[in-house]
């Protein structure tokens, strides 16, 4: 909205601001409609009804879930849907769940859901789609655990894999880099070993059982301070754009329904991810059973988010070199934040419609017509992505006066022709 605002600006402030009073908000928060097809501990597979009268057809599409994260990541808002474009674009869609996490689940791990729940998702929705390979799609750590079962069992039916903000490399998460020497001399054992070896973070997280929801929901809201305090000010600057407006809704009501971690779950990803980073090196191992990322065999398609706090773009590529037994692997930069890239407004345009694309490409039977359209679906996805980006600024061919030997123009940083992503991004709120 204009400093000095328009009357039409005026006229759709005071309508948001009417139907917020009225309504409770101009969100449009109804989720499609699924159906239980499979369910076991912690397992709910739904499948999404058909569209009206669209008519399903394809291989077959199944959203995984990350622990702690509702569900709703990927049926956000109307308008704003992974579910719902993928549903009215004719795929049949799938959703693998976990239900709410509670003290009794804290001596499962993070094998639960690589042995049982992952493999047992993909073999119900290629048997609910009359035995068609699967298109397997994981956000967060359901890439993780994604990935994990796929490398661990290359017999489940899986057509295409496709990674969303998965933190492969914790040491290049910034938020994370100076709480790490603080957590080596943390948990340490106390008292010369009289604790059983276990330190007081370890101890915690034990007694309580997992990670309870509060704390799941500050660290994501954490993950964004910048955006959290300015968020007042920016609803207020936005007051007259109801899709903006709608997008802040759907985002807080998804963080709202944050969900608890098991506490050996909680455990194996505190010392096995942020402590000793194993996935960097390839590698996660239970007991004397280990997994290996170069197994995977499967295409692979990877996004980074170009804000994302939680999972930066060099986190979440540090996977793309450990898959070399894939047959494609791809990674594309998008825009966004952890959750944004998946299901933000800019989405729609780039993230969404590389997804089409890939899905297209991998398909069992596609015809040499979805071929070329698979090519052109990538292809509008690459131009949205790049027109996303900021304008880089312009540069002098000349030093500066004042340059020293050495020393780097300070109008040229973040500007080099040759750096793949732009740094202008990480500070844009607008997307």
């Amino acid at each position: 909205m204009d400093l000095i605002p328009k009357p039409d600006q005026v006229v759709s402030a005071a309508s948001n601001v009417a139907h917020k009073m009225l309504y409770g908000g101009v969100a449009d928060l109804r989720k499609m409609p699924r159906t239980l097809i499979d369910e076991g501990l912690l397992r709910q597979v739904y499948h999404y009804r058909p569209a009206g009268k669209v008519k399903e057809q394809g291989d077959p599409v199944l959203l995984v879930t990350p622990l702690a994260a509702p569900s709703i990541c990927f049926d956000l808002r109307r308008g704003c849907s992974l579910v719902e474009h993928l549903v009215t674009g004719g795929r049949p869609t799938y959703l693998v769940e976990y239900g709410e996490v509670s003290f009794r689940d804290r001596n499962l791990g993070m094998e639960h859901w690589i042995d049982e729940v992952v493999p047992e998702a993909i073999r119900a929705t290629s048997a609910h789609a009359g035995g068609r390979p699967v298109h397997v799609v994981g956000w967060s750590l359901g890439g993780i655990f994604m990935t994990l079962a796929a490398a661990d069992d290359p017999s489940l039916p899986i057509a295409s894999m496709t990674v969303v903000g998965s933190p492969f490399d914790v040491a290049k998460v910034p938020l994370m880099a100076p709480l790490r020497p603080l957590v080596k001399i943390a948990d340490r054992p106390w008292l010369g070993g009289l604790t059983d070896g276990r330190g007081p973070v370890t101890r915690v997280y034990q007694a309580m059982g997992g990670a309870p929801k509060p704390l799941v929901r500050w660290a994501f809201q954490l993950s964004a301070a910048q955006k959290l305090v300015s968020k007042p000010l920016v609803k207020l600057q936005n007051l007259d754009d109801t899709d903006f407006l709608a997008q802040l809704e759907a985002v807080d009501n998804f963080t709202a329904n944050m969900i608890a971690y098991p506490g050996r779950t909680f455990g194996q990803l505190y010392h096995r991810f942020f402590k000793t980073n194993d996935l960097k090196y390839g590698y996660f191992a239970f007991g004397d059973r280990r997994i290996e990322i170069k197994d995977v065999d499967k295409p692979v398609l990877v996004f980074g988010g170009a804000t994302d706090g939680i999972a930066p773009v060099a986190c979440v590529k540090a996977v793309v070199p450990l898959l070399t037994g894939s047959p494609e692997v791809r990674f594309e930069v998008v825009p966004g934040g952890h959750l944004g890239m998946l299901t933000g407004r800019s989405a729609r345009e780039t993230t969404w419609k590389f997804i089409d694309g890939w899905i297209t490409k991998w398909s069992s039977d596609k015809s040499p017509d979805e071929a070329a359209e698979a090519d052109a679906e990538i292809a509008d996805a690459e131009a949205a992505t790049a027109a996303s980006r900021p304008a880089k600024p312009a540069t002098s061919s000349k030093p500066s006066k004042s340059s020293k030997p050495g020393a780097t123009d300070a109008a040229g940083i973040g500007a080099s022709p040759t750096r793949r992503y732009g740094s202008g991004s990480s500070r844009s709120l607008a997307k």
